[in-house]
Formats: structure tokens, sequence, C-alpha cells
């Protein structure tokens, strides 16, 4: 299995909290991978032999959280084209808004301009029907983890 680098933005802790636990799943699952504080991003591109999670919060806007956006800008102006790369998203968001998890669809946008390709469609969780965001991605997760 490729190594998983775990990449998260968030508002108020959630999207932390979603990519701590989907980093728990796959030590369980004995599965390499690396969990990415923020901070960490300035000057890192995804190895495109590895596979790169993000899971993301949006604003009420549909902007993305000010800890991620430099990377995002990096990635968007600086990262090479990416064609082996293999990614898979969740983003977090509210139906309440205006714009439903526009963070997340900015990566989708950035990530397919880069040439990278998605595992699998994008996870977009709603805080009004979604209670438990981990459960649900560990359960995306978990269908990408048991098919290799």
């Amino acid at each position: 299995m490729k190594n998983i680098n775990l990449v998260y933005g968030t508002m108020n802790g959630e999207a932390k909290f979603v990519a701590s636990e989907l980093s728990n799943y796959l030590t369980e699952k004995s599965a390499h991978h690396h969990l990415y504080e923020p901070i960490e991003l300035s000057g890192w591109t995804p190895p495109e032999n590895e596979l790169l999670i993000i899971v993301c919060s949006s604003t009420g806007y549909g902007d993305l959280p000010d800890e991620i956006y430099p990377w995002f800008l990096e990635l968007e102006t600086k990262a090479p084209y990416l064609p082996k790369l293999e990614y898979g998203l969740v983003g977090l968001g509210d139906s309440s808004y205006d714009i439903f998890c526009g963070a997340i669809v900015q990566f989708e946008t950035l990530l397919a301009d880069l040439g990278a390709t998605a595992i699998q469609p994008t996870l977009k969780l709603d805080a009004t029907e979604h209670y438990a965001p981990e459960r649900d991605a560990e359960k995306w997760l978990s269908d990408y983890v048991t098919s290799l």
C-alpha cells in the first residue's frame, strides 16, 4: 500500500479532529501514513508515489481556512504538474450557508488542474446531517483501504 499523507485545514478544530481520527484508523490498519500539521506544509509538494488525503472545512462564504490557505496558494502557483498523484478529499460544511463545502471544491479544481486523480468522489459532509463526521470519513477511507 502507498504511504498516505493526511493534510487538514480547519476553522474550529473539527477538520483536525477528523484527520486525527483517520490517522488513528490507519494506524489500526498498519498503513504507513503521516498527519501533517498546517505549519509543516510550507514548501511541501505531495509526492506522486504516495496518496494525499485532504480534510478541510469551509467558512460560510466557502473560503479556505487561514491555516491552509498559504499552502493552497503555493500549490496553485508553484507546484509542478502531478499526473501520477492520487488523492481523496473530505469536505466539512454546513448547507445552511450559501456556499456548501466551497473550500474542498477549490481543492478539487486545483488538483484536477494539476493532473492528479481522485481515488473516489469527494466526501462532502453536512454539519446539519452528519453528527459524527469522523465515522463517515473513516467509512469513506475504509472503502479505499479494503480495496487494496
